[in-house]
């Protein structure tokens, strides 16, 4: 009788209310909501989604896809982040550096965009069900600052050729460099006028914004509705830019003048509602399977899911701290697997958190992520709506929107901090930047492997302190680890054992929390040597799980002590009876 009632609880207890609301957590605070949050909620959701319609027209040029495809990427987030979402400040959408990824994977090709949507979304959910999220913790912060300025670099000066006008300019880095800088005398000067135009305008108003501080208590009423006026204003500097330059265009092309390189006919409508694509076809018309496909994504398929769920996390994290409240990590992992793999079916690209975006979420107030269906619905009306509208978009002025987007990721002042700090967290952030620049996820790859074999180096050459009070006292000042035991050996043989007379050794052990069998199997090999030259290896300041470990391998000659002056007090005897 009592196994079955077990299994009838633990049932009970996966389905409980609780466990629901862990899996869902609106179920936490949609009983709890109030008048007053929707008022916010649908403020935070317009301003929020008037930021994300340019964006998305700009980050779909990064990604080397039409226009239309940035919009089916940036609504489906908003309303399955409302339910799987645990900060209510974060809005996942596409990305610059998202989409430089995906440039670098698909090459343009729609289909394999979307594909490689619901890859990477298949991937996080299952991260997120096997409780993975700890994997993140391998990308050291030089990798991602290494990573991050690269991409600034390459994204931004990607749209120099836009600024310029110009056409037929390769998509490679340095192939790109050269022949924009080949190609200036072909630039056109309607795009230059108004790109720079574009950008100038764009970062005064971050200026102003910038200017405004955050404390206006002591203002007047007048000047308290002008600074929201300007911050209004500035908030929403991306689509009033767009705007703008579009009535430019427009104004220009309906007299004959076509003096601007515009986005051109777009997809109208709504995406339809179907399965992601398993092949696709290239322009002769050859079909290529799904597996050869998937062989093209190679590496970028491992890169592109762990890039998108770190950039997202770490932005939550960082909100949820300025905010007071706290994320689940392996629930946030879930939300972005699923916003991409329902994503998959409306032709969207890969997507995850934008740091921009939710910044402008968190300034404006918002309460509960049902902000992100305001965000969404004006996405999915501008689709509905507005694409016609697009057709005169000036490339120059999403280039300038771009350039002004990822400006800030350029952290050089992260450098002079990591020389000041630790000069050897350079070489990671240095081999992450400058392999970034070949392809992308190389350097992530390369960051990654150089952070890890720092790691090891510093697990297999502890820092061993050496002093001599008539008997040798070594102070590790980490763990001991298998990979330590041998440079452990080496100082001990050529310090105490190596040398005439040979030495007793005291070892200040409190720093070690775990052993293994490969260290036991040495340290029994040096008590012996030590027992051969009739001098001891006192072992100090264990802790029980270790000492347990240490007495249960009954090892010969085998001593402990509390402390260090303990073990010190006994050599000194030893040494006076000899």
């Amino acid at each position: 009788m009592d196994q079955p009632l077990l299994r009838g609880e633990s049932a009970r207890g996966c389905c409980s209310y609780s466990t629901l609301k862990a899996w869902l957590p609106i179920l936490s605070w949609l009983p709890k909501y109030k008048l007053k949050w929707l008022q916010m909620d649908v403020l935070a959701g317009l301003t929020v989604g008037l930021t994300t319609v340019p964006q998305a027209l700009a980050y779909a040029e990064v990604a080397g896809l039409p226009v239309q495809y940035g919009l089916y990427s940036a609504f489906m987030g908003g309303f399955i982040y409302t339910l799987l979402g645990t900060s209510k400040d974060v809005t996942l959408g596409p990305t610059a550096i998202m989409s430089l990824l995906c440039s670098s994977v698909v090459g343009g090709h729609p289909q394999r965009a979307v594909l490689l949507s619901l890859l990477c979304g298949l991937i996080q959910a299952v991260m997120a069900l096997l409780r993975l999220g700890f994997l993140l913790d391998f990308i050291s912060y030089p990798v991602i600052k290494g990573f991050t300025c690269a991409a600034a670099v390459t994204i931004g000066f990607g749209q120099v050729k836009n600024i310029l006008g110009l056409q037929g300019v390769p998509q490679e880095f340095f192939l790109e460099v050269y022949y924009t800088f080949h190609k200036i005398p072909e630039a056109r000067i309607g795009d230059v006028v108004l790109g720079l135009l574009c950008l100038f305008l764009l970062i005064m108003l971050v200026l102003m914004k910038a200017s405004l501080g955050s404390d206006d208590s002591d203002a007047s009423t007048s000047s308290s509705v002008a600074r929201k006026l300007v911050w209004t204003v500035a908030t929403m500097r991306n689509a009033l830019v767009v705007v703008a330059a579009s009535l430019i265009a427009f104004s220009w092309d309906a007299y004959g003048h076509h003096v601007f390189t515009i986005t051109g006919q777009t997809m109208k409508g709504l995406p339809p509602f179907k399965p992601p694509p398993t092949s696709d076809t290239t322009a002769n018309g050859t079909v290529v399977p799904f597996r050869e496909i998937v062989e093209d994504f190679g590496g970028g398929l491992a890169v592109i899911p762990f890039m998108g769920v770190l950039e997202s996390i770490a932005i939550a994290t960082a909100f949820a701290s300025q905010n007071d409240y706290r994320i689940d990590a392996n629930q946030e992992l879930l939300a972005i697997g699923v916003t991409n793999i329902m994503g998959s079916f409306v032709s969207a690209y890969p997507v995850t958190g934008s740091f921009g975006r939710t910044a402008v979420n968190s300034q404006t107030g918002v309460c509960t992520p049902a902000g992100g269906i305001v965000t969404s619905v004006i996405v999915l009306l501008s689709l509905a709506f507005l694409m016609p509208a697009f057709y005169y978009i000036p490339k120059a002025c999403l280039a300038a929107v771009i350039i002004c987007a990822v400006a800030p990721m350029v952290d050089y002042q992260v450098v002079a901090k990591m020389w000041r700090i630790r000069k050897l967290d350079l070489l990671p952030f240095v081999v992450t930047f400058l392999m970034s620049f070949w392809q992308v996820q190389y350097g992530i790859m390369g960051g990654v492997a150089v952070s890890g074999a720092l790691l090891l180096y510093n697990a297999a050459r502890p820092q061993i302190k050496v002093s001599d009070h008539n008997v040798l006292l070594m102070e590790l000042s980490s763990g001991l680890s298998f990979p330590a035991m041998e440079y452990l050996s080496h100082i001990i043989h050529t310090q105490a054992l190596q040398v005439s007379p040979p030495r007793s050794v005291v070892l200040d052990c409190h720093h070690v929390s775990i052993i293994d069998y490969t260290v036991i199997n040495e340290l029994s090999d040096l008590l012996r040597q030590f027992k051969l030259r009739r001098v001891q290896l006192v072992f100090s300041g264990l802790r029980p799980s270790v000492l347990k470990v240490l007495l249960a391998a009954d090892l010969d000659g085998f001593r402990h002590t509390d402390s260090v002056e303990e073990a010190m007090q006994i050599e000194s005897r030893d040494l006076i009876d000899d």
